[in-house]
């Protein structure tokens, strides 16, 4: 497949597989909009079914960087995860594997991946733990899943990748016809484009950043923990972990973890500030 210049042709890579992702959010595009603003990266942002949004982003760090896609995609998701109360699912792809990252809350992530022949290179565990945080069918979801982890000589990883999105339709994941994960990013991003109500996310600042946090906060399933020791005692655990995750990622010059340290060293702060503000309110 050969990439267009909005892919990074001219970039030194080798031919294959264009590197991508995608990102989907168990939530609608209103509530995933305002989270998506503090990864710092231009982003369309389209539904991708009743309960489902999709971002397709320009993908920056790794088609005009050195960071690989895989820990890319995972960083984002991890960020966009450990402050709302959905889910996270990244798919990711590049010349040599296909392979898909679950983040959930504060939880570990799951993952799993293929070669590009289709070789499945994860544990079976990852998918089990995958089909419960998603709440999928124990039995044929599951079983669907399982054949994935299989060998399969006639199944390469853009094939595996079609399964897994078989599988997730089950749970109402519906994306829109044409945005298929392998396609080049710039091709990706010309079907979001022309979807209805499809929006175009951008960093906007600190300020809107932070009303756009209190907005997904105040919004999500940690709204009783906004006052109070609670409250309190999670904006510390918030910060004890996000500085030195950010710390690390600076360190390793990854951007995807130094978004997920700093995201929640601000739902931290945010958690001290707002306790205190409310307290003299």
């Amino acid at each position: 497949m050969t990439m267009s210049s909005t892919s990074g042709e001219s970039s030194g890579r080798p031919s294959g597989q264009a590197p991508g992702g995608l990102l989907l959010c168990r939530a609608r595009p209103e509530s995933v909009g305002s989270a998506a603003q503090l990864l710092r990266e231009g982003m369309l942002l389209t539904a991708a079914g009743a309960e489902w949004s999709v971002l397709v982003p320009e993908g920056r760090p790794w088609l005009h960087g050195a960071e690989p896609v895989d820990r890319v995609l995972t960083g984002w998701a991890t960020a966009l995860a450990v402050g709302a109360p959905w889910p996270v699912l990244a798919l990711w792809w590049d010349a040599d594997h296909s392979g898909y990252t679950l983040a959930s809350g504060f939880r570990r992530t799951v993952g799993y991946e293929w070669l590009a022949n289709g070789t499945p290179v994860g544990e079976d565990e990852a998918m089990r733990t995958f089909a419960a945080r998603l709440g999928l069918d124990p039995v044929l979801d599951m079983q669907s899943l399982e054949r994935l982890a299989e060998l399969d000589s006639a199944a390469d990883a853009r094939a595996r990748m079609r399964g897994l999105l078989a599988v997730l339709t089950r749970a109402g994941v519906a994306l829109p016809a044409g945005l298929t994960p392998g396609e080049p990013i710039g091709r990706l991003r010309e079907v979001a484009r022309v979807q209805p109500g499809a929006e175009q996310i951008e960093w906007t600042g600190w300020a809107a950043a932070v009303r756009a946090e209190l907005d997904v906060v105040e919004g999500g399933s940690l709204g009783p923990w906004l006052r109070g020791p609670k409250a309190r005692a999670l904006a510390v655990a918030q910060l004890a972990a996000g500085l030195p995750l950010a710390a690390w990622g600076v360190r390793r010059s990854s951007g995807g973890w130094t978004a997920a340290g700093a995201l929640l060293v601000i739902h931290g702060v945010l958690g001290l500030a707002y306790d205190r503000l409310r307290a003299f309110g």
